[in-house]
């Protein structure tokens, strides 16, 4: 290799005179070594040519925690962090955590940390603890507005309940519970009862049952007696109107007319009283007229009259003549005033007629 050649690799070696020559405060300038020529660093670097690929690759690839981001946030106390998998988190992240069961976060308590520059989490303080859960829900009351938003109940915290629409205040029981050491809350007393509705009373031609009382929530029930129509609902509930309560629906009417009766009454017999020395009334009937000589027959009997009649006339005997239509009442108890005077008649209408004939022939002179 010529001198020229080596020129352009390697500097020129030192001048011995000038650096004799040279100041004190120069000499140590002047005797530093050389720096290698760009030509040599390469020819030194030529085994790194073929690993440049790989390399250069594996830069690519590599996860960004290598190039500062932060590690996985610390861990916390009663609580799991959210990490959705993630090992590293870039500048900037953020992480949530959540409270573990049986254990509530603080108010005004921060839950979430910050990835900050540097691979540094941000500060955060110890945020869940143990709590009650939310207040028991009552039937008859309701939870006052300013514990509605509120989430942690340490042990002695006490809260307060208003009475629910339909219900009325018993003033003689408190109206809080309160959290218990053991984080259960105090067994609540029924510190409001239930208003009652009016009276129902009847419904005319009807009935009104009442199924469990007259109170907040009660039901009624309406029926008809037999012939008359339900107009209107068949039921009613005792629901809240304005500040008190009262029947939900207006009661129904029972309308229509009651069944006629279509049996015909069984005829009666009549009763006779068997009183001793009383004859039964009887039917009053027409008197019997008998046809002889024109004479009636008289209603009572009479003692016998003689009469003077010529021996040398003779006298026709009277005939009894009866209507066909005279009845003759059947049944027990004594005969008809009708029945007596036909008897009655017939004996005097006989007795004449042997008294005249008697007569006749002699035997009454």
């Amino acid at each position: 290799m010529s001198e020229d050649s080596k020129e352009a690799f390697c500097p020129k070696p030192l001048n011995l005179t000038r650096l004799r020559r040279a100041s004190a405060g120069s000499l140590s300038s002047a005797m530093s070594p050389a720096r290698p020529c760009a030509p040599e660093v390469l020819g030194r670097l030529n085994w790194l040519t073929p690993l440049l690929p790989p390399l250069l690759l594996l830069l690519l690839l590599c996860p960004r925690a290598s190039l500062g981001d932060c590690r996985p946030p610390p861990d916390m106390p009663n609580a799991q962090a959210s990490l959705n998998g993630l090992t590293s988190f870039p500048e900037g992240s953020l992480v949530t955590y959540t409270c573990n069961q049986g254990f509530t976060k603080l108010p005004n308590k921060a839950d979430t940390v910050f990835c900050l520059k540097g691979d540094v989490w941000s500060e955060i303080e110890e945020f869940c603890n143990r709590s009650c859960d939310v207040p028991t829900r009552l039937l008859f009351a309701s939870l006052q507005d300013i514990y509605n938003s509120q989430n942690y109940f340490p042990p002695g915290t006490v809260v307060e309940y208003d009475c629910r629409r339909g219900y009325t205040r018993n003033y003689s029981l408190p109206k809080t519970l309160t959290c218990l050491q053991n984080f259960t809350w105090s067994k609540p007393e029924e510190f409001c009862n239930k208003k009652s509705c009016p009276n129902p009373g009847e419904i005319l031609n009807g009935h009104v049952n009442i199924t469990t009382d007259i109170l907040f929530g009660g039901l009624l029930t309406f029926s008809c007696n037999t012939g008359y129509k339900l107009v209107g609902v068949t039921s009613t509930y005792c629901l809240v109107s304005g500040n008190s309560v009262d029947w939900g629906d207006p009661f129904p009417e029972c309308q229509g007319s009651p069944p006629t009766s279509n049996v015909t009454p069984a005829p009666q017999k009549p009763t006779t009283v068997d009183v001793s020395g009383t004859k039964a009334p009887s039917t009053p009937q027409k008197p019997t007229t008998v046809d002889g000589s024109g004479t009636k027959a008289p209603s009572t009997p009479q003692k016998p009259t003689t009469v003077d009649v010529p021996a040398t006339r003779s006298t026709a005997v009277p005939r009894l003549t009866t209507p066909s239509h005279a009845s003759t009442p059947t049944g027990k108890g004594t005969p008809s005033a009708g029945v007596n005077s036909i008897v009655f008649g017939h004996t005097f209408v006989t007795l004449t007629v042997l008294l005249m004939t008697l007569a006749a022939t002699g035997y009454l002179i």
